[in-house]
């Protein structure tokens, strides 16, 4: 589709007036949303906050949907794992083993005679214990300090790399 001077004074219209990116790909014809949202996005216009008119039907009664006073966040359930220092011991499973029941994290290569798995108990809905947990689900944005040879490691952290080794 071409962008004639008409398609764009009526997406410009439009836009002002709320209307979705499909709404307007319709209402022009030989367009997509897409392409609406890309020539809008060029042509530097207002972005809005989702569309009053959107199509959906309003409710005719007020009901509000009822949240948890503090929403949990995806730091703060990987602190409250952190806080929680018992962990259980393995419980090394082969492959053939495995469940939903079984922590899935690899210990050592799968080509070595000693390779398993964790086999400790899942933590919630995700595939690995709560220790592996912190391993492979580190929260955005943060970095693992690196220790200086002269830093001490706190004996948490050493009694956790032990039972986890």
């Amino acid at each position: 589709m071409s962008w004639t001077d008409e398609k764009v004074e009526k997406l410009r219209e439009l836009w002002k007036k709320g209307h979705t990116a499909s709404q307007i790909a319709e209402v022009l014809g030989d367009t997509t949303r897409n392409a609406v949202i890309g020539k809008a996005h060029r042509l530097n216009l207002e972005a809005r906050a989702p569309s009053k008119n959107s199509g959906a039907p309003a409710s005719s009664d007020n009901r509000q949907v009822k949240r948890s006073p503090t929403p949990t966040s995806r730091k703060a359930k990987f602190q409250s794992i952190l806080l929680d220092k018992n962990f259980e011991p393995e419980n090394p499973k082969s492959l053939e083993n495995l469940t939903d029941e079984t922590c899935k994290w690899p210990i050592g290569h799968p080509n070595e005679e000693k390779f398993y798995f964790c086999g400790r108990k899942p933590e919630g809905e995700f595939p690995y214990c709560k220790l592996h947990v912190l391993y492979a689900f580190q929260p955005k944005g943060s970095k693992e300090e690196v220790l200086e040879k002269g830093d001490e490691v706190p004996e948490f952290i050493e009694k956790k790399v032990k039972s986890a080794g």
